[in-house]
C-alpha cells in the first residue's frame, strides 16, 4: 500500500472496542441514518472482527459491504410417496 497524502488527513478505521483495523460499510437502517447522518458527514460502519456497529466520518477508509450470502432453499426430497410408513 502506498502512503497517500489523504491518509494523514483522514485516519484509517480502527475499532474502538477491539482495536481491529478491518471495517465495512453497514446498511443504513432508519430514516435518521438515511437522511440525517449524511448531513453530518457520517456513515454507519461495522467492525469486521467484533461486529460492533458505529458511525464514522464518510472520509474514513473502510471496505465495501460484505456480499450477501446466497440464500439456500431446502431441496425437495426425491422419492416422496403418499403412504405413511412407521
Amino acid at each position: 500500500m502506498s502512503d497517500s497524502p489523504d491518509r494523514a488527513i483522514f485516519p484509517p478505521y480502527c475499532c474502538r472496542d477491539c482495536g481491529s483495523d478491518v471495517g465495512f460499510r453497514s446498511r443504513r437502517r432508519s430514516f435518521a441514518e438515511r437522511y440525517l447522518l449524511p448531513l453530518f458527514l457520517l456513515q454507519p460502519v461495522r467492525c469486521g472482527e467484533c461486529f460492533r456497529r458505529d458511525y464514522r466520518l464518510i472520509f474514513t477508509q473502510v471496505r465495501d459491504r460484505m456480499p450477501e450470502p446466497a440464500k439456500m432453499t431446502p431441496a425437495k426430497p426425491k422419492g416422496t410417496s403418499q403412504t405413511n410408513v412407521a
